[in-house]
């Protein structure tokens, strides 16, 4: 059967070129010149894409749009305009076009517009696979219990079993599994639910503020010290606190904790005062520490105390078959909180993708995705067409490329760095500049050249991983082996900015700009 398209348009040469075109392809055109004929068209034809002038003389484009969207919620509704920038495409998108076209129409965007139009008509005309029920409540508290797996099912009955002892527990699985969920949990189940919980990530504060941050500090302890401050242990007295990315804790923060594990006190930094607290202690982290406790680079008397009891939080991909489940809850959760009260579900096509992809920032990942394409859908029916590329399996548009101002941190005669090239080959120092910055600042008469360097390097370093890895934040955790917690403090340190090209901040001119960046 052949689609049919309805041109609502009173500029009659362009009507000819959409028919010209798109009988070509098998494709019917009728034609409208008012806004009202055309909505007279639309209950008659019950076409399969509206194309709709915006700017109609005898009538305002976004009340026809309104009207069409009131005949048939699902079609999809090309607008067309002589002004890219006008207010009415503005108004027109926020009402759910499915995209625009400016005049004069150009051939091939014409077609491919239209043609992708038809696919996205046919996916949502078809049965949902995953819809919206009342059993998924927006606002319900319950996301940590979103999984019917056998996986998710054991992690179930670790929370059952632990909840209400006040023992530690640490809580092991890849970045974006839930890890503070189910910290939240615990508390929520435990006889500390009436007192405070608070949550702590190790990876994002540098090892003085992190310990400032837990244990609070007297005034004048440092230089910004203007009053005393309670730290976490002493605010959530009592209650529970969340050591997130525990494994990227120094070894002087490691021996702080480890004395406050086994004496329930501290002092304050800068303090002599030993405060007593009642705090449960639940640790979360992905990296490997018992390789860490093997290298010396994690206590192994800390190790101990928080391995009391361990609950492992499986991947997503280890766990496909709850991904209908959380669609189905994020579905109806975005639904609210973004007004799209006219999503009505997911086609076959759309989720086949979503439970074909590997998923690895988990269930973080999934929110994400999921969030963009409630933002995206210009139908009730989330089709593939709104999906972020890579889950299409198609690469990013824009690869990113490190700063022409930068060094190119590449071997020349290696590889190409792109996401596919996850082995490159490590760049000589040479490559860096490392050499003339020694020399530079050897001859500035520097006193603090080892932090410098180390600076220098570190900021290169992350530059070229994060090219490699396409800007993945997660991927670029993974080649370093730190957390991505980590890789996120440092972006933020060196002021690296991701989009089309990594930009950086200048390198430091002197030693003093040098000691105060990141």
């Amino acid at each position: 059967m052949r689609s049919t398209v309805l041109v609502i348009d009173d500029d009659r040469s362009s009507v000819l070129i959409v028919s010209r075109l798109l009988e070509k392809l098998g494709i019917s055109v009728e034609s409208a010149s008012t806004g009202i004929e055309g909505l007279q068209q639309c209950e008659l034809l019950r076409p399969d894409v509206v194309l709709l002038d915006i700017l109609l003389l005898q009538a305002s484009g976004p009340k026809v749009f309104q009207r069409i969207r009131e005949i048939d919620r699902r079609l999809p509704v090309i607008v067309i305009t002589a002004d890219a920038d006008g207010q009415s495409v503005i108004e027109a998108m926020q009402l759910g076009a499915s995209d625009y076209l400016v005049k004069p129409l150009n051939a091939e965007r014409l077609v491919d517009v239209v043609t992708r139009a038809l696919d996205s008509r046919r996916l949502g005309d078809a049965p949902t696979a995953v819809g919206i029920h009342d059993l998924q409540q927006p606002g319900d508290t319950s996301e940590l219990f979103v999984g019917r797996s056998p996986q998710m099912l054991e992690v179930f009955k670790e929370i059952g079993r632990v909840a209400k002892q006040s023992v530690t527990v640490l809580i092991r699985g890849e970045s974006g599994t839930g890890k503070e969920l189910v910290a939240r949990a615990l508390w929520q189940f435990s006889d500390r639910s009436e007192r405070p919980f608070a949550a702590v990530n190790c990876a994002a504060l540098p090892d003085a503020l992190l310990e400032s941050e837990l244990f609070g500090h007297e005034r004048g302890a440092f230089t910004s010290a203007n009053r005393r401050r309670a730290g976490r242990f002493e605010q959530c007295d009592g209650g529970t606190l969340l050591l997130d990315e525990v494994g990227d804790m120094s070894p002087l923060v490691q021996g702080k904790i480890l004395r406050l594990l086994q004496e329930q006190r501290f002092e304050r930094v800068g303090g002599n005062e030993t405060i007593s607290t009642d705090v449960r202690i639940i640790a979360a982290t992905n990296r490997p520490l018992e390789e860490m406790v093997a290298d010396e680079r994690f206590r192994s008397d800390l190790f101990y105390r928080l391995n009391v009891v361990t609950i492992h939080l499986p991947p997503l991909r280890e766990r496909a078959s709850d991904i209908p489940i959380l669609l189905e809850y994020f579905l109806a959760r975005f639904r609210n909180e973004l007004d799209k009260a006219d999503i009505e579900g997911i086609s076959p096509e759309a989720l086949e993708l979503l439970q074909n992809y590997s998923w690895p920032g988990n269930i973080r990942e999934l929110q994400s995705v999921l969030q963009q394409a409630v933002l995206k859908a210009s139908s009730p029916v989330i089709v593939p067409e709104f999906l972020p590329a890579p889950i299409r399996g198609e690469l990013p548009e824009h690869p990113i490329a490190s700063n022409p101002a930068e060094p190119a941190c590449q071997p020349p005669n290696g590889p190409t760095i792109t996401a596919a090239h996850s082995n490159f080959k490590t760049p000589e120092l040479a490559e860096c500049d490392v050499g003339r910055f020694i020399e530079e600042r050897l001859a500035s008469g520097t006193d603090d050249l080892y932090a410098e360097v180390l600076e220098f390097v570190e900021r290169k370093l992350f530059t070229c991983v994060l090219k490699a890895a396409n800007g993945n934040q997660s991927k670029a955790a993974a080649i370093l082996g730190i957390t991505r917690g980590k890789v996120r403090d440092r972006i933020l340190s060196f002021k690296i900015t991701l989009g089309t090209n990594v930009t950086i901040k200048p390198e430091p001119e002197n030693a003093e700009s040098a000691s105060q960046a990141g």
